[in-house]
């Protein structure tokens, strides 16, 4: 049987320190388990983005026309942003200048910002 009067005073206090350490882990892992269940739950909500790399031909076809207002076009590239954005960069001439495009898509044209290009001098 156990006597706690025959326990030294520094293995108690080793124990407290242990214990009250222990603790501090425990809730440490407990806050980061529940703000991890918070994330899953909110991505949940909005729902997984649609992988779109297979629109890349829709997406070049559809910014072109949209650029094409604006002059020749010429694609640059296709960058897959996220896995439901495609952006298309490209310039435009329309024989008097030449300006730069980028054109963001989903399953649709989402945005187009047409800039000018500085003259090289």
């Amino acid at each position: 049987m156990s006597n706690n009067r025959s326990t030294p005073p520094m293995l108690r206090i080793s124990a407290l320190a242990m214990l009250a350490g222990s603790a501090l882990a425990v809730s440490g892992c407990v806050a980061g388990i529940a703000s991890s269940a918070v994330g899953m739950a909110v991505r949940g909500a909005r729902g997984e983005p649609q992988a779109n790399g297979n629109l890349q031909p829709a997406a070049r076809d559809a910014c072109s026309a949209h650029a094409a207002q604006f002059g020749a076009v010429h694609i640059i590239d296709i960058e897959q942003r996220t896995p439901s954005k495609l952006i298309v960069w490209g310039t435009v001439d329309d024989g008097q200048r030449k300006r730069s495009f980028e054109c963001s898509f989903g399953t649709k044209i989402t945005g187009f910002t047409l800039r000018p290009i500085a003259a090289r001098g």
